[in-house]
């Protein structure tokens, strides 16, 4: 509010600032950005694994997405929902067949300092559930539409 619209017989009560987000916001006006919401450290699996060991990844630790990995090199990602279709084709064999046989090789990727807005609106858009972040050729995170829940829940509470 410019201060022309003030007027001096405004209570002395003010209403407190909004928190600020933690971790960092963007060059684009203190906009939050996908790295202050994304999971971080994500586990990952080899392209050359089985889809049991997928699975068992996923199931240890809750999640349901991992980066595909080969050589240390981002090559797709895959989901339990991927898993699972791949597993009601004829004859598939999880303990035999490999992850790059399920995964998607197209992985929507953005940097760490993308504007949450830009992420969450592609999501919406393509209808994907995942987002690899990556910091150069390094996967630092990902952030799916439970990370995009928690975000809205945490913004609409203004903290």
């Amino acid at each position: 509010m410019s201060s022309s619209r003030r007027t001096a017989k405004k209570p002395a009560t003010k209403r407190p600032a909004p928190a600020p987000v933690a971790g960092k916001a963007s060059k684009a006006k203190g906009k939050p950005v996908v790295s202050e919401f994304m999971s971080k450290a994500p586990h990952s699996i080899g392209r050359d694994q089985t889809l049991d060991a997928a699975h068992e990844i996923m199931r240890r630790h809750l999640i349901r997405h991992l980066p595909v990995l080969e050589g240390g090199n981002l090559v797709g990602i895959v989901s339990q929902r991927d898993l699972y279709l791949i597993e009601t084709l004829r004859d598939v064999d999880p303990a035999a067949t490999l992850v790059e046989e399920a995964m998607s090789p197209e992985a929507y990727c953005v940097s760490s300092d993308t504007p949450l807005q830009e992420v969450v609106g592609t999501m919406t858009r393509r209808k994907i559930g995942c987002t690899i972040v990556t910091r150069g050729r390094d996967v630092v995170g990902l952030f799916t539409t439970t990370d995009a829940m928690r975000a809205l829940d945490r913004l609409l509470r203004g903290s």
